[in-house]
């Protein structure tokens, strides 16, 4: 028996060694992004919550969101002390990839700090989105790993992982990527398929290819042989690439100057002018994970690259811009709201900024990754990627205008300090100033209206204090419409220099005081001139209104000042109304002697008299 027992510990012991030095190594190769071959053995070692969130980063990595939600699960079942919001975040869209919609809807409810329902969501981008989209996966000649499709003069190219005379590549255990060219037919296949030269492909990835309007050169994503130290890790970073055509060759790719080895940028997209290129990139003091930016090409040269902003970028993914013919960028990202994965968005460019990003709709996006977008806007078709039935794959669209009503929606914010501005009155207008909807937005400062297609529209937003801003749009026919607009109002003390709040909370118009005769009220020269001030603010302002409020000394009696101080404060009023301005814009008040400046009982001196005389004016609205 006592050998028995021996024999059993140290079987023990080796089972024991046994499974950590799986777990050594699985966090290894963890480490070094081998996540499929990392996967494997967390499947066998991982029952403490740091490994089994591990396991699920690995499969969520790979987009095997089944797997990856199944992990997440369980990490969260070994204790409640629940996850960092990076790890809620994905395992809400491993969640939505395993379709369990509920539950990641609560989870990502709680990421973003408020409700989400997906079927909510839905039922508003249905009478929202632009174009209804008819999506089909191409027939012949794509293979699980394509994607990334785009013109190619009258050819189209492609990105694959269809090779297999090199090495794998470690994060997903496949072939590395090469560009393909080809012929699209009618009937969604792909003939005389074959791979870009020994001078654009090499043994590493090669994708998301672009060609100029001329034909001559070639932009394309290019990741790095050689990894580079950033922070504790040692990364490949992509880069952006161009290539010349000189005499029927393509010329050696150069690295396009803006690229670097400690950060990635890729994706590229022109504008219809070839005059700026926009990409992706998590370079430096960008908004979180991937970005999208822009570089001006002017005379061959590459500008400085500009981000975005906080309209189009958040903190996770936007990736895949393409910037169409009709002036609309569209481009990925699975940081606004969406369906799960990446989701494709369009967003506008406006006289400010740009439009809030709109997602597509289900008719386009799934619960997984959609992204690399292009649209041929002259025949309302063009091309998607898409891993919704479990690996990248290249489909065709074609595109419907979508008839029914749009919805109209957007956020008021401070112009200056961009805080939000809840209990703002946001009013809808049609084109004959009628008023068809209006109510106070809550602490969210979001508000929403259904708008009628082909139609003129105008919203305005009003709070006190601030200067009302209207916004004109239309839903006109052309498969355009201002879906999200962003109202920044202005509060009158930023606007004026004459205007300040005070520590007292009141709004007040600093003119100089005004001088009234020894027991007169009525407006002298040196009032007038005061006054007309205010008139001619007042008129700039027509929705401001106004509070004259006049005071006295403490010489004569409580009951004489107060008189007196209300009849002037009262002739100020009248000689407002008599330049123009709506007596139901003013009020007026006397106080008296009930609100000295300087309380100096009765040994004041001249100046300290002069100092508790005046007349104040306070903004109410």
């Amino acid at each position: 028996m006592y050998y028995r027992l021996i024999l059993i510990l140290i079987c023990f012991s080796q089972l024991a060694s046994s499974q950590d030095s799986k777990l050594i190594k699985a966090n290894k190769l963890f480490n070094e992004r081998a996540y499929i071959k990392a996967a494997l053995l967390f499947e066998e070692v991982a029952n403490d919550k740091e490994s089994l969130i591990k396991l699920g980063d690995c499969y969520y990595f790979n987009s095997l969101m089944e797997k990856a939600s199944f992990a997440y699960i369980k990490a969260s079942k070994v204790n409640n002390s629940g996850f960092l919001e990076k790890v809620n975040f994905r395992f809400a869209h491993a969640l939505y990839g395993a379709n369990k919609v509920q539950m990641a809807d609560s989870v990502i409810s709680k990421v973003n700090s408020k409700p989400f329902s997906t079927d909510h969501f839905i039922e508003i981008l249905k009478s929202g989105v632009p174009f209804t989209y008819s999506v089909k996966k191409i027939e012949e000649g794509n293979e699980p790993g394509d994607f990334g499709m785009n013109y190619f003069g009258d050819q189209i190219i492609f990105s694959s992982s269809r090779k297999n005379n090199t090495k794998n590549y470690k994060w997903n255990n496949k072939p590395y990527l090469d560009l393909y060219k080809g012929k699209l037919t009618d009937n969604r296949t792909i003939v005389n398929l074959v791979p870009l030269n020994n001078i654009i492909n090499s043994n590493t990835h090669e994708s998301n290819a672009l060609l100029t309007e001329d034909g001559k050169t070639i932009y394309f994503s290019r990741t790095n042989s050689k990894r580079f130290e950033v922070g504790e890790e040692k990364i490949a970073t992509v880069k952006l690439y161009m290539s010349t055509l000189e005499e029927n060759t393509w010329s050696k790719p150069q690295e396009l100057p803006f690229c670097s080895n400690l950060y990635s940028t890729q994706h590229p997209s022109l504008d219809e002018k070839n005059n700026r290129l926009y990409f992706s990139s998590d370079m430096p003091n960008g908004f979180g994970s991937f970005d999208i930016y822009y570089v001006d090409i002017i005379d061959n040269e590459f500008g400085e690259p500009v981000n975005l902003g906080s309209k189009i970028n958040t903190k996770h993914r936007e990736q895949f811009p393409y910037y169409s013919k009709e002036n609309i960028l569209y481009f990925s990202s699975n940081g606004h709201l969406g369906f799960g994965g990446l989701d494709i968005f369009m967003s506008e460019k406006n006289e400010k900024n740009w439009d809030t990003p709109l997602n597509l709709g289900e008719s386009l996006n799934t619960n997984t990754d959609d992204f690399s977008f292009v649209v041929d806007v002259t025949k309302n078709k063009g091309f998607l990627s898409s891993n919704r039935d479990g690996t990248d794959n290249l489909y065709v669209f074609n595109r419907e205008e979508n008839l029914k009503a749009f919805i109209v929606e957007g956020t008021v914010r401070d112009k200056n300090s961009q805080d939000l501005l809840p209990d703002t009155i946001i009013t809808l207008f049609d084109e004959n100033n009628t008023v068809i909807d209006s109510f106070k937005v809550a602490e969210n400062g979001r508000y929403i209206f259904r708008a009628k297609p082909n139609s003129n529209y105008k919203i305005e937003g009003f709070k006190p204090l601030y200067i009302p801003e209207n916004v004109d749009f239309n839903t006109d026919d052309s498969g355009k419409i201002e879906l999200n607009i962003e109202l920044e109002l202005e509060s009158y003390d930023d606007a004026e220099e004459i205007i300040v709040e005070k520590e007292d909370g009141y709004v007040y118009i600093e003119l100089e005081n005004i001088y009234f005769d020894l027991d007169k009220w009525d407006i002298k020269t040196q009032a007038a001139r005061t006054l007309n001030v205010l008139v001619d603010l007042m008129k700039k302002y027509p929705r401001m209104e106004v509070q004259l409020g006049a005071h006295t000394d403490n010489r004569s009696s409580i009951e004489y000042n107060l008189k007196l101080s209300k009849n002037r404060a009262q002739s100020a009023l009248e000689y407002l109304v008599s330049s123009g301005i709506d007596a139901s814009r003013l009020t007026s008040i006397g106080y008296g002697e009930s609100q000295l400046l300087v309380n100096c009982g009765e040994n004041c001196t001249e100046n300290e008299h002069a100092v508790n005389r005046r007349c104040e004016f306070i903004i109410i609205k």
